[in-house]
């Protein structure tokens, strides 16, 4: 009988884990700012949403929706150094 209550804690931690690792939350406006420096540099200006994602096992990255570069229209996402991680044709 002390299974049940050791797999709901089990259950509870890894559900809560996931949830976290799901909340998107808007950058702050430092982060912002050095999220543009970084599209400019790439050619890109105006984007229509970004987003800080949580990655699983810690840490984040920045993911830019509708990013308006000189060569098209692209989701871009940065690490968390602004660096580029991925650049995909919208």
């Amino acid at each position: 009988m002390k299974l049940l209550p050791a797999l709901a804690l089990t259950a509870l931690v890894v559900g809560a884990a996931s949830a976290r690792a799901d909340d998107d939350v808007p950058p702050s406006a430092e982060e912002t700012k050095s999220i543009v420096a970084a599209l400019e540099a790439m050619g890109c200006k105006g984007y229509d949403e970004i987003e800080k994602e949580s990655r699983q096992g810690g840490g984040y990255h920045f993911e830019i929706d509708d990013a308006n570069c000189k060569d098209g229209q692209f989701d871009i996402k940065l690490d968390r150094d602004f660096k580029l991680v991925s650049k995909t044709r919208d």
